[in-house]
């Protein structure tokens, strides 16, 4: 048990070292950039500060908010967790999980039809929910582990992480940017011989080639904003009652922006939480336009019972993002059944 324990802890101090490798690298670029170039340009030490600013601040919050588990609902009843503990069969497990499941809002299921079930953690995983072996534990709307960060990156921190990208990437091009003349004046040996040659040069390389990696991984993150897919979701679709889709949460463009910074503009470029609904159920677009999904029936393998899962009501901010289509809906009815009055007056 000892040797176990002590093994976890070597790991997970492990884990920093790429974190301190990139606070070292902000440090002395901060030290480059300020004290060796810059430091009677003042325009250039307002922005430079700016980015700086942001960047460290979302930085920050990307490796200490904590990732999102799930809630104590979807946790077995200790009679049923005794009950599956004991059960041999793979059958009659299944039977558990679908009477324990079904007042839970679940809409999709395994690869084989069966309920999402943590033996790890001892939980029914959420929609979107998967278990990271990194952290050890269920993660709500898990998208990945990150190692630059130490943490994994789900729905608590999802907003930060982009934000940290965005941040850090206008910081090396600021960076790469104001530097080029010096780089510039380094190779036509038009710069003075002072140890600042050193900094112009590993700045100038350093910042290039962190805008390089930043911005393709920038760029495939606002995709799947975009999408409202995670990084799981992107390489293996979720499976719903009608079977696997890839688009499943999307609930057009504007609404899945608006479920990962929120409805009000003003905080979208703050690292602070403002993402919509609560990471345990999430709207999609099979709610809306499936009459029959307001009874979520999840079937299992043949010869299993099957069961059927009520869905929960939604969140507030989840019936906002549903408002606008469900009104549209609701106004066509409306009119079709006026124009099937008039016509039968007509006749």
């Amino acid at each position: 048990m000892a040797p176990t324990h002590v093994l976890r802890c070597c790991q997970r101090g492990l884990a920093w070292i790429p974190v301190i490798f990139i606070a070292l690298v902000v440090c002395w670029s901060y030290y480059a950039y300020v004290v060796e170039l810059c430091i009677r340009k003042f325009v250039y030490l307002v922005f430079f500060h700016l980015s700086f600013i942001m960047f460290v601040w979302s930085y920050w919050m990307t490796i200490f908010t904590r990732p999102a588990n799930p809630s104590k609902e979807f946790c077995l009843p200790k009679a049923e967790k005794e009950r599956y503990e004991k059960e041999e069969r793979p059958e009659s497990q299944q039977e558990i999980l679908w009477r324990a499941a079904s007042s839970l809002p679940l809409y999709t299921r395994t690869g084989a039809g069966a309920i999402r079930y943590c033996d790890r953690c001892q939980v029914i995983k959420p929609d979107r929910c998967h278990h990271c072996s990194a952290c050890d534990m269920c993660v709500l709307k898990m998208d990945h582990h990150c190692p630059w960060v130490n943490n994994c990156v789900g729905f608590s921190n999802y907003k930060f992480f982009i934000l940290f990208l965005a941040y850090s990437l206008m910081y090396c091009l600021f960076i790469a940017a104001t530097v080029l003349q010096y780089f510039i004046k380094f190779w036509t040996n038009e710069l003075p011989d002072t140890h600042a040659k050193f900094h112009v040069l590993f700045l100038f390389f350093v910042a290039a080639m962190f805008c390089i990696s930043i911005l393709s991984l920038f760029s495939y993150h606002l995709w799947l904003v975009g999408k409202n897919r995670s990084t799981i979701e992107a390489f293996r679709a979720p499976v719903f009652r009608t079977g696997s889709d890839k688009n499943g949460f999307s609930l057009g463009f504007n609404k899945n922006i608006a479920q990962v910074f929120g409805d009000q503009k003003k905080y979208w470029l703050l690292p602070i939480f403002t993402s919509q609904g609560d990471g345990l159920t999430f709207p999609t677009r099979l709610v809306n336009a499936d009459p029959e999904q307001a009874t979520v029936t999840l079937h299992p393998e043949p010869n299993k019972s099957a069961a059927s899962i009520q869905a929960s009501p939604l969140s507030e901010s989840q019936n906002r993002l549903l408002s606008n289509d469900q009104h549209v809906n609701n106004t066509g009815v409306h009119l079709a059944n006026n124009t099937l009055k008039s016509g039968k007056l007509h006749h």
